[in-house]
């Protein structure tokens, strides 16, 4: 199995085989959680426009997003875990859009297919992936929207790089606890209310979540399945 860590959209641009789109901080942890709240289908879109437009077809959908962090105007929750505590989601369609990581699902063009990756449920998705037992492992790090590399993707990918190796990544905690002064110094900013403390000790929970997130493509439209996995 070869595994490549290719950070960013143009990462993800260049990805092939079973494709990892990492969002730590929050995309793909959120989705996590959703699911084991009960979600019924997450939908993850690229653009507001589509969200609204897929919206309108469909009332009962929530509608979950962000631009810079922000609640997009309109939207029933943010892209904030901490939103969704306590919250039951059973039987409920969500509409996800966010400036990373759905972001590199949809430029993902190249990959045989795409899971999510988060701290939350890293060791799930590394038994996924050795189940499958692919020839290519492209990891790929989203980082600020999908422009700048951040801490928190980047631990994630080396994390989860080491599980399909099956070795330790022995400086994981103490890289976790790091990143209150890194990317994730926002989340202890008052002046940052979209981000929110609690979101940060939500995303930097490891490997409390038992599943994966499998991403398919219809047509234009993306594709989410979340898979038990213990």
């Amino acid at each position: 199995m070869k595994i490549q860590i290719l950070p960013l959209v143009t990462g993800a641009q260049k990805a092939t085989g079973l494709t990892v789109i990492i969002d730590v901080f929050r995309a793909f942890s959120l989705e996590a959680y959703m699911y084991t709240s009960g979600a019924k289908k997450v939908i993850p879109v690229k653009t507001v426009e589509d969200a609204l437009a897929l919206k309108k077809e469909n009332p009962s959908y929530i509608l979950v997003g962000e631009r810079k962090g922000i609640k997009v105007e309109g939207f029933d929750y943010g892209n904030s875990p901490s939103e969704f505590v306590g919250v039951d989601l059973s039987g409920k369609t969500l509409i996800h859009t966010t400036s990373a990581g759905v972001l590199g699902l949809a430029s993902a063009v190249s990959a045989s297919q795409i899971v999510t990756g988060a701290l939350v449920n890293a060791k799930a998705t590394a038994k996924y992936i050795l189940e499958q037992n692919p020839e290519v492992v492209s990891i790929v790090p989203m980082g600020w929207e999908g422009k700048i590399e951040t801490e928190e993707d980047a631990l994630c990918a080396d994390y989860l790089k080491a599980l399909l190796e099956n070795r330790t990544l022995d400086d994981l905690q103490e890289r976790v606890d790091l990143l209150k002064q890194q990317e994730g110094a926002k989340f202890f900013d008052p002046n940052k209310p979209q981000f929110p403390e609690d979101d940060f000790w939500l995303c930097t929970k490891v490997d409390i979540i038992s599943g994966v997130n499998v991403i398919s493509k219809d047509g234009k439209q993306i594709q989410s399945e979340w898979v038990k996995y213990e």
